[in-house]
């Protein structure tokens, strides 16, 4: 069993908010300023966290040019942030993996014991159930 399994969720956490890189992007982020991924896009900005829009839109948000898909993101990825509902999280966690991320985080809500399952098989951290905009003031 290698040391990532045996981690507690919250070493995973914060070793995703603090040590896994500071490029996000966030999937499902719009200039739709009611719904959540906008606002907590915004705060994971205030921590200095790189914030990519990913959304059939290709927005640009906060500032941050957007993109339609994870694929055409032309640089790397540390995170990907996944404000989809639960049926659809599955196939962005493949994504995810499938360009190289380091972690994904499953906003809350968001769970899916499968792709969980395959994500980390591969070899990346993941969170589900969480937000990020909670759990990063929490580290003090």
């Amino acid at each position: 069993m290698d040391a990532k399994s045996s981690d507690t969720e919250a070493e995973t956490i914060r070793r995703i908010l603090t040590s896994t890189g500071d490029t996000w992007a966030v999937v499902g982020l719009s200039n739709n300023q009611e719904r959540a991924a906008y606002g907590v896009a915004r705060i994971l900005q205030r921590y200095g966290k790189r914030v990519v829009p990913v959304h059939p839109k290709a927005e640009t948000v906060h500032g941050e040019q957007g993109y339609a898909t994870l694929a055409e993101i032309p640089f790397p990825v540390d995170v990907v942030d996944v404000f989809v509902n639960t049926a659809l999280a599955g196939a962005v966690a493949d994504e995810a993996v499938a360009i190289g991320a380091k972690a994904v985080w499953f906003q809350l809500d968001v769970i899916d014991e499968q792709a969980y399952e395959r994500t980390r098989a591969a070899g990346l951290d993941m969170v589900m159930d969480h937000c990020p905009a909670i759990e990063i003031p929490r580290l003090g």
